[in-house]
């Protein structure tokens, strides 16, 4: 590596060596089979992280396809300024669909966020090398399941005669079948708790590997001192991984308006639907299925600048609180 090395008198005869690195060309050329390496993954970033992001300007334009390309529509389209936003904010929907949509997102947090955690210190905790590897396979399986099979699966078992409602009446809990899928208000605790149940084995696997990364001999000196096992995975576990927890809890927070959008284009009807249109749902309807694309677009990039706003607050809360952040 190119590199020139300088001394510098540093306090009573000491010397300080000071390494000057080479030029940018230089460097690219002592580690070029690295960049090759990294090369698809640029190339597959700019297509498809950067480059579509000059559709934004679609949100403020007024975009209607005609006769002519996509271009020539796209540059020549009227261009309205925050319309599209200013229509969303009032044309009566805003406040349904952000209800919706951030009441799906705190309990899917509610019940999503702390399962893995709990799951994996469960897991970390079974000694038995047969059962835990099988226990762990079998919470990973949900995540591969589509969510049209998923949602097959919760729709038959929260039937009238499904399982759900025959466990309840068996136990004298209730007297007659209750209809869950034609009760809005369920709708919201339906999505949070299938999240949690189809994601939780999966994501479980970042707490895994932190927890894999934990020094053994912290827990030999525990046992020395005469710790439980609650007691080293309350003091040495759970405080090991934090740095995990926090990274995971702000990106988790930034995408709080990323409700989603199989499970409940899947999972609503007309009966619900007051309650389980969010702003993915909405995009949709509006944007593709109606033709308002320039409309879709606004909502969508609406979505996006709060998103970036709260992974900020919140990366610079946890940097303060906890010295822990992203960047």
């Amino acid at each position: 590596m190119n590199m020139q090395l300088k001394a510098q008198p540093h306090g009573s005869g000491t010397l300080v060596v000071k390494r000057k690195r080479g030029g940018l060309l230089d460097r690219l050329k002592e580690q070029r089979l690295l960049y090759v390496l990294m090369l698809p993954a640029i190339i597959l970033t700019l297509m498809f992280s950067y480059v579509p992001m000059f559709g934004l300007y679609m949100a403020f334009i007024n975009y209607q396809p005609g006769g002519g390309t996509f271009f020539e529509q796209f540059f020549t389209a009227d261009f309205v300024g925050l319309q599209w936003f200013e229509y969303f904010f009032t044309n009566g929907d805003f406040v349904r669909i952000m209800r919706n949509t951030l009441a799906q997102s705190f309990l899917s947090l509610l019940f999503g966020f702390p399962m893995p955690i709990i799951l994996a210190l469960m897991i970390n905790e079974m000694r038995n090398g047969w059962f835990k590897k099988t226990f762990q396979t079998v919470s990973y399986m949900p995540h591969f399941i589509s969510w049209v099979i998923a949602a097959n699966i919760i729709i038959t078992m929260l039937s009238s005669g499904g399982v759900i409602n025959n466990i309840l009446i068996g136990l004298h809990i209730i007297d007659e079948p209750i209809q869950f899928m034609q009760k809005g208000p369920l709708f919201w605790w339906i999505i949070a708790i299938s999240n949690a149940w189809k994601d939780m084995g999966f994501n479980a696997i970042m707490y895994l590997a932190a927890i894999s990364a934990i020094n053994p001999e912290l827990y030999e000196v525990a046992k020395v001192d005469g710790a439980s096992r609650l007691k080293q995975m309350l003091h040495i576990t759970l405080p090991s991984i934090r740095p995990t927890i926090i990274i995971l809890a702000i990106l988790a927070v930034g995408g709080i308006l990323n409700a989603g959008f199989d499970q409940q284009y899947l999972l609503q009807n007309n009966t619900v639907m007051q309650y389980s249109e969010v702003i993915d749902t909405y995009t949709y309807k509006y944007g593709l299925q109606n033709g308002m694309f320039s409309y879709g677009a606004a909502v969508g990039l609406f979505k996006s600048l709060v998103a970036f706003i709260l992974v900020i607050s919140v990366n610079q809360m946890a940097k303060k609180m906890e010295e822990q952040s992203l960047f």
